[in-house]
């Protein structure tokens, strides 16, 4: 008996893939589509996709493939939104380190729940970090499935991302609703901590770009405090920078420990800094890619 074949279908005009699968696999429920996505058995443009609202463009490539589809990542913690034969991209949870801080350590990481993940596929496919989130920050991680790839992304990581977009909740209200942070940023390096100065001393060039979504008060009484949503653009990628920047105006991400005033005044138990969007050139195919992940629900601060 012959094996089925996979469906390829081309897209013809933009659209989300939900209702492009629904059009074109006929008598498919929303629950049944989503099985299929969950089994890792739709392909966009060769890529696995795993979310329903995954935006499709004209020429775009989708294909059902037919059997039980690859090995299924199950973890709390990390969640694969494509992959394809190069690029691994994740969704991280906070509380995560992307890589361990020590070689030796047993500490469960992306990149271990990753290198398990692969080693289940085949045993000759391996996992490399192309870029790190701080493990209190959520949000999206790429990872490379080869050493050559790994250098080459690092190597021309400014010229290949296009777009890298965070949101974040910060103590009080901004003065401006929309502004560029530019400073230099020297990390030291027996503490670990990332000063700032507003003149070129030595340190790197770090420039970001944001915009107040929404501010508003939380607590009542004496203990209200003005918090802000805030969405940030980074012109660079230092370490810290988000953090260090919003702390040089005035206005700490909320739980931070290193950089504000951790807990103390944070009704979110957790560092209130997520990677929402990652955009770049994907160093294969060349074209661009861009991943979005939904902003934390605890973050919603507009709901007063």
């Amino acid at each position: 008996m012959k094996r089925k074949q996979d469906t390829s279908f081309r897209v013809e005009t933009a659209t989300e893939l939900m209702p492009f699968l629904l059009s074109k696999l006929g008598g498919m429920t929303r629950t049944s589509v989503k099985q299929l996505l969950s089994q890792r058995r739709v392909t966009v443009n060769a890529g696995i996709q795993t979310r329903h609202d995954t935006p499709l463009k004209a020429g775009d490539k989708v294909q059902v493939l037919q059997g039980r589809g690859n090995v299924e990542l199950r973890h709390p913690k990390l969640r694969i939104i494509y992959e394809d034969d190069a690029l691994i991209v994740v969704e991280k949870k906070n509380g995560l380190l992307t890589v361990p801080y020590n070689p030796k350590s047993s500490e469960m990481t992306a990149y271990s729940i990753l290198k398990d993940y692969v080693r289940k596929q085949s045993n000759r496919n391996t996992v490399h970090v192309v870029h790190r989130l701080d493990r209190e920050t959520s949000g999206v991680l790429v990872f490379a499935k080869s050493a050559e790839l790994q250098e080459y992304m690092r190597t021309y990581w400014k010229q290949l991302v296009t777009k890298r977009t965070y949101v974040a909740v910060v103590e009080g209200h901004l003065e401006k609703k929309e502004g560029t942070i530019t400073t230099w940023l020297t990390e030291d390096p027996h503490t670990g901590m990332v000063y700032s100065s507003p003149k070129d001393d030595g340190g790197q060039k770090a420039v970001t770009h944001y915009k107040v979504i929404h501010a508003t008060t939380i607590g009542e009484g004496d203990q209200d405090m003005p918090i802000s949503l805030v969405e940030l653009n980074l012109e660079t990628g230092r370490t810290n920078q988000i953090r260090v920047h919003m702390q040089s105006i005035g206005h700490p991400v909320m739980g931070d420990r290193k950089y504000g005033h951790g807990n103390e005044y944070s009704p979110i138990d957790r560092l209130c800094l997520h990677a929402k969007v990652l955009e770049f050139i994907h160093p294969m195919t060349e074209k661009k890619v861009r991943f979005e992940t939904s902003m934390p629900k605890e973050f919603r601060v507009d709901n007063d």
